[in-house]
């Protein structure tokens, strides 16, 4: 019994193959208890300062992130027992043991009131029986929408100005139902729409092409409703058979266009719209597409009369887009005198496809408004100098057919 658990172990050992009269040892073998390590005592940590309640409280640490470790403080039992079992799982810390300097007890998390914010706030209260507010759907708004048309449309609660312009059947079905041949079919980009005034008149001059219909005069129309900050209107000016022409006739002078002449025109932009003109007329919508983008004649300057005269600026306007719309291979002459018609196009779909021959081609569009071209400072007076007249006019021409050309060049492709 002299001989210490040490020894006992080497001889064990050293003789593997004892003697089997040799009693067997438990293999578990007590160790005598180390002595308690003396333990410096450190002053006790101050405890952080709890949260104010108006804060929102602190993120709590993962829970399978261990806090830092660190020497015991005085009057905490040492982790070491007399019973621990011999290898490296007697010198690792017990689960649940206490760590030095942490309080067993988590500090109570501040849970805000139920109906209180973050920010310390709590939110109006509902008055008792009272529904909660309901956000309507976007179809429900457009119902409403719908609805509230037709009764001022019953009511008699619109107004039409003396040209027939009815601005309340433009906006809410009009341009709603151009509006996705506009973004969709012909995915039309507008380029320069900051050079439209925000108010007071201005004389907007554009190249005209189309084919079938002057499609290009509706699609300028819904680029400046749409795309110009205050949403304005472009009172288009129209040839006599866009008035002759049954339900066509009407519905143009409903959606703001008149007839095409200097009296209309002037009044128009005497009382600050925008007007908007095609110089080149039929012979810009019929021309063959082989000479596609290359302009017309501009008459004799009748527009260039009207903005001197009212002292508005004149915007060119270049229109890329429509001249791929209705491909004008042709024209039958024949036919266009017996129906009464300026020309009568042959495209690669009209008239061979009946009514699908009316498709437009969903070609790429660019729409750009120039930079303003004054004649305030020519005064009235300049309508009598025809050379001024001449000049105007040939000057919009030249900045019209340029910026063609250019947006020609930057274009990829018909179709983007």
């Amino acid at each position: 019994m002299d001989e210490s658990p040490a020894l006992r172990l080497v001889s064990s050992k050293s003789n593997p193959g004892g003697s089997a009269s040799e009693p067997r040892r438990p293999e578990a073998r007590r160790r005598r208890p180390a002595a308690a390590r003396p333990v410096e005592p450190r002053p006790a940590e101050t405890p952080p300062a709890e949260t104010p309640p108006a804060e929102t409280p602190p993120a709590e640490a993962p829970p399978d992130e261990a806090p830092p470790a660190g020497p015991s403080p005085a009057g905490s039992r040492s982790v070491e027992t007399a019973s621990a079992a011999p290898g490296p799982a007697a010198d690792a810390e017990p689960e649940g043991a206490e760590r030095a300097g942490t309080d067993p007890t988590p500090a109570p998390s501040v849970d805000p009131d139920p109906g209180e914010t973050t920010a310390g706030v709590k939110p109006p209260e509902q008055p008792a029986g009272s529904r909660p507010s309901v956000v309507p759907s976007a179809w429900q708004r457009q119902l409403a929408i719908a609805l509230d048309f037709w009764r001022r449309r019953l009511t008699g609660e619109y107004e039409v100005d003396d040209f027939g312009f009815d601005p309340d059947l433009t906006a809410n079905v009009l341009v709603p139902l151009l509006r996705p041949v506009y973004r969709t079919w012909f995915r039309t980009e507008v380029i320069g729409i900051h050079n439209l005034p925000r108010e007071g008149g201005a004389l907007l001059v554009a190249n005209h092409a189309g084919g079938l219909w002057a499609i290009d005069g509706a699609m300028t129309a819904i680029a400046v409703h749409e795309t110009h900050p205050d949403h304005r209107y472009l009172r288009m000016l129209g040839a006599d058979l866009v008035f002759t022409t049954p339900v066509l006739g009407p519905l143009a002078r409903k959606t703001g266009t008149t007839l095409a002449c200097n009296a209309d025109a002037q009044r128009l932009l005497n009382q600050g719209e925008l007007v908007g003109v095609w110089p080149e007329g039929f012979k810009g919508i019929g021309k063959p597409f082989s000479e596609r983008y290359k302009l017309q004649r501009f008459g004799r300057g009748g527009f260039v009369s009207a903005a001197l005269r009212t002292g508005v600026p004149i915007i060119p306007v270049s229109i890329v887009g429509s001249e791929e719309v209705y491909p004008v291979l042709g024209n039958a002459k024949t036919l266009a005198r017996v129906l009464n018609l300026p020309y009568f196009p042959l495209t690669p779909t009209f008239p061979w496809l009946g009514p699908l021959g009316v498709v437009p081609l969903p070609v790429k569009w660019y729409i750009e408004f120039g930079e303003p071209i004054p004649t305030a400072d020519y005064g009235a007076q300049g309508v009598d100098d025809p050379m001024l007249v001449f000049e105007l006019t040939d000057r919009v021409r030249e900045i019209i057919q340029s910026t063609l050309y250019r947006l020609l060049m930057q274009r990829r492709s018909v179709w983007r």
